[in-house]
């Protein structure tokens, strides 16, 4: 039940785009929130992007304007657009679902940007 699966990391030149997919249960995806983190050797995750159930979303300064969640409830499915990538976006890209104590995390996708 808890178990997000990823797709559509890879490696594109500085100012492309990815775009980054989760799929999981419709019992998790119709009430838990939906994040993408990111991470890299030596730093803390860092929190990307959020959307509700209900399609309310957050962004990071550092990705505002640039990155665009969004939820297509039909395939469970949530789509992290990634444009005019740099080269500090580079990471590891980890979807979780959230709600109350209940966490669950994807294995994670690798995102490089060359410059």
């Amino acid at each position: 039940q808890g178990q997000l699966v990823e797709s559509g990391g890879g490696l594109v030149q500085a100012g492309g785009s990815l775009r980054l997919s989760c799929s999981t249960a419709a019992s998790i995806f119709s009430t838990f929130v939906m994040n993408w983190y990111r991470q890299v050797p030596g730093k803390q995750r860092e929190l990307v992007a959020t959307i509700t159930s209900g399609g309310s979303t957050e962004y990071a300064d550092s990705v505002n304007g640039r990155f665009t969640l969004s939820r297509d409830n039909a395939k469970n499915t949530v789509f992290l657009q990634m444009n005019s990538l740099k080269p500090e976006d580079t990471a590891v890209y980890y979807c979780n679902a959230r709600k109350w104590t209940r966490d669950y995390w994807g294995q994670g996708t690798q995102v490089t940007v060359s410059s």
